[in-house]
């Protein structure tokens, strides 16, 4: 007699028009860090060592920088649409967010800097995808973190308001030093020290 197949979840099958982001916070078993992109679930890989480092550094030297009425948060999803609720490696809150102790998700209009640490299983949603839906729900600032031979390599872009669409304010290796959106000064080159 054959085995019986394994009962998949409900949640593998999406809804006709894809899922919405309060879905996130209502589907029994969802795995930890579970991303909506574009109505569909998408599920984060083991993270590798470089990702942790990249990201310990980063957090670390932000939340030593942030004017002290705003907020660093890690890995904590934010809602831009109906459809989108992402979750950045790294944000920055503004002055006038809303914190709440027991939230799962940030609204985009809270936001004022998104970080993503590129990983091989997420390249093209990391530099392609995220980078437009943030500059759509008007996020200020982008920083696209990327494994330069073991370095770090930070690409900063800033909104266009009159295109909604982000440029280029620089890319750096060893040192990440810019005056928006405030002062901050971070020794790339640390990374060797974790």
């Amino acid at each position: 007699m054959p085995e019986k197949p394994p009962s998949l979840p409900d949640w593998v099958f999406p809804p006709p028009k894809g899922f919405v982001a309060e879905d996130l916070d209502h589907i029994p078993g969802l795995p930890a860090h579970t991303e909506l992109i574009d109505g569909s679930l998408v599920f984060e890989s083991p993270q590798r060592d470089f990702h942790t480092s990249a990201l310990y550094l980063l957090e670390k030297a932000l939340r030593g920088s942030v004017p002290s009425d705003h907020r660093v948060r890690r890995q904590m999803s934010v809602r831009l649409s109906a459809t989108q609720r992402p979750e950045p490696d790294l944000i920055i809150l503004g002055p006038g967010a809303r914190i709440q102790p027991d939230a799962t998700f940030y609204d985009a209009d809270d936001v004022l800097l998104a970080v993503e640490v590129v990983s091989p299983d997420s390249r093209v949603r990391d530099r392609e995808r995220k980078p437009v839906l943030y500059a759509r729900a008007g996020i200020p600032y982008f920083w696209r973190v990327e494994n330069a031979e073991g370095q770090l390599m930070v690409h900063v872009y800033a909104l266009e308001p009159s295109t909604g669409s982000y440029t280029v304010a620089g890319i750096f290796h060893d040192r990440l030093k810019v005056p928006v959106p405030f002062t901050i000064d971070i020794d790339l080159t640390e990374i060797d020290q974790l």
